[in-house]
């Protein structure tokens, strides 16, 4: 019934049928998508998730690119362009279909204008919360971590934020990376009766004891609800783990389990689980554990627009993922009778910058989180001619100019890029900023390493990360994308064993071969040898680069050939 309402809307406000090319709706008009937006049941949760600090609007394409293997091939989130659209029966040319898909991304992008941005949201959020008193707002993590700005201030201009955004349940992923010391020191004091850190599946490495509460319990109009915390489980893999060495995490399915009946025991009529593992680990779990209502899910950056319905021993799990970078706020209604969940509805809502007045209170202290560095930020280093974009499996456009870079400014033959997702679209004929470049590249350990690599070296490379990704058991699937591979040309057969993935690597039409030895650019080094070794950060080699080219023309994007796959609804 609600998709009805919100296409009704859509419609009423000339929007759901648009052409791109058609002659734009009055303000007024658009702004009528959020009427659609009417109160449901007695119990609200808003989400937010993976903003990756972008406080000001920004434009973030959808990948065209998304591959699921085994049984999650061809589910959502595994859906990609007009396969999406059709599962979830949204029409092309809309606003919902440019929120969800690449498709015509630069024509869009500049008729639907940007998205996100804290003062925007700061209003959405306060509109939601108006017509819904005592709604709670969960933030899913990778908050405090993607911009120049968070780098600089150890992510204190996010806390500032989020704190007056009115976030009131958090988790956590990146915030790691600031280490243990700065999670405890911001939880202690500045979320101290304001925001509850919530991870279930954080304990010391000692005696297996909780670092933080594993859930918050709160009532909402009467109605005891407990959120469950979930940290992403392989933050001492994926990153550094001398960032939290006394630490473990993993996904912890039966202190999970302990954790949700404990809350349903002390009163708890809602239980529902704020995630970090990622959509596919989510629908696993979900499977597995009994006993939650819903998880409100991050990590993948998957923007779905309805939920996954997932059977257990217990009942049935609602699996929601709510995009990043403030494109969306998640919106989930219960109706709570007798104790018991009567019914719910669900609405990832869009967060358009140009229909959303700017909240004053929350425009003013972003403006004055950036004041003391905005002329640093706002340095132009060049002008892109083509669409700078880094989600997708494989390769983004922005991917390939940090490979371009490395390797001119190393000399390397080849270069490697993590499979971060994290990271604005810039348009045609935009400039390229150093904050743009800073909120791709703004982590704790940004060394560009250089190093003598053997054939087999490379391929043993290659073979471990595609098997992170491509795993066909989602609980063995613990880092980002693919990592980004310039210079080097390789096949990849995604269902292929582990081991058995990768084929076919050539450099300048020859075979790589095992024993001999390749100089190798990259960046974002885990061990703690590279940390002890340093080197220069990112986005200085990358800066050096941008300044000397100062136009940026079309990537010749490297991308893999794809083995094994055929016709795929994740596959443009």
């Amino acid at each position: 019934m609600e998709r009805r309402e919100f296409l009704q809307a859509l419609a009423a406000a000339s929007i759901a049928g648009l052409p791109l090319d058609a002659p734009r709706a009055t303000e007024r008009d658009d702004a009528r998508i959020y009427d659609a937006l009417k109160p449901f049941g007695n119990v609200a949760l808003l989400h937010v998730t993976d903003c990756h600090a972008q406080l000001r609007p920004t434009y973030f394409r959808e990948p065209s690119v998304n591959l699921g293997v085994g049984p999650e091939r061809g589910k959502p989130p595994h859906l990609v362009g007009d396969a999406l659209l059709a599962h979830f029966g949204i029409a092309r040319g809309t606003r919902e279909a440019h929120t969800l898909t690449y498709i015509d991304f630069t024509n869009a992008a500049r008729t639907f204008g940007a998205m996100g941005g804290f003062p925007q949201l700061a209003t959405l959020v306060k509109r939601l919360r108006a017509e819904r008193p005592g709604a709670i707002l969960c933030d899913g993590g990778d908050t405090w971590q993607g911009s120049g700005t968070a780098l600089w201030t150890k992510g204190q201009d996010m806390i500032d934020a989020a704190k007056l955004l009115g976030v009131d349940v958090m988790t956590g992923h990146w915030e790691f990376t600031y280490g243990a010391a700065r999670v405890q020191e911001v939880v202690a004091h500045d979320f101290a009766g304001r925001i509850d850190f919530v991870a279930q599946n954080v304990r010391t490495a000692d005696f297996g004891d909780p670092v933080f509460p594993p859930y918050a319990l709160r009532p909402i109009n009467g109605v005891p609800v407990a959120i469950v915390g979930q940290a992403f489980p392989y933050t001492p893999i994926a990153n550094p783990r001398y960032f939290v060495p006394e630490w473990t995490f993993g996904i912890q399915e039966e202190s999970l389990q302990k954790a949700v009946d404990e809350a349903r025991a002390k009163g708890a009529h809602v239980v529902v689980l704020l995630s970090h593992n990622g959509m596919d680990v989510d629908l696993k779990l979900a499977s597995r554990v009994s006993g939650i209502d819903a998880i409100l899910g991050g990590h993948t950056h998957d923007a779905v627009p309805q939920p996954v319905r997932v059977a257990n021993r217990g009942g049935a799990t609602l699996v929601t993922n709510a995009g990043s970078d403030g494109k969306f706020v998640g919106l989930l209604e219960f109706d709570v009778r007798d104790g018991k969940v009567a019914g719910h509805r669900y609405r990832l809502v869009p967060v358009f910058a140009n229909l959303l007045a700017a909240d004053r209170e929350m425009d003013a202290l972003v403006t004055k989180l950036r004041a003391p560095y905005e002329a640093r930020l706002s340095e132009k280093l060049a002008v892109t001619e083509d669409l700078l974009y880094r989600r997708g499996n494989f390769n983004g456009t922005f991917d390939q100019l940090l490979l371009d870079a490395l390797m001119a400014e190393k000399n390397a033959e080849i270069a490697f890029s993590p499979g971060f997702r994290f990271g604005p679209s810039l348009l045609p004929g935009d400039p390229i900023r150093y904050e743009d470049l800073l909120s791709h590249t703004a982590i704790t350990y940004p060394y560009v390493t250089l190093a003598s690599m053997t054939g087999e070296t490379i391929k043993t490379i290659l073979e471990d990360v595609a098997d992170n990704l491509f795993n066909p058991d989602p609980y063995y699937q613990q880092g980002g994308d693919m990592v980004r591979v310039g210079g080097l040309r390789y096949a990849i057969d995604p269902n292929a064993a582990i081991g058995r993935r990768i084929s076919a690597m050539e450099l300048g039409g020859k075979p790589i071969e095992p024993s001999r030895r390749y100089k190798v650019a990259g960046w974002a080094p885990v061990s703690g040898e590279s940390r002890a070794v340093g080197g220069e950060p990112v986005w200085d080699v990358v800066a050096r680069y941008l300044r000397g080219q100062k136009t940026i023309g079309p990537r010749n994007l490297n991308l893999p050939r794809l083995e094994g796959i055929g016709s795929d609804p994740g596959l443009a």
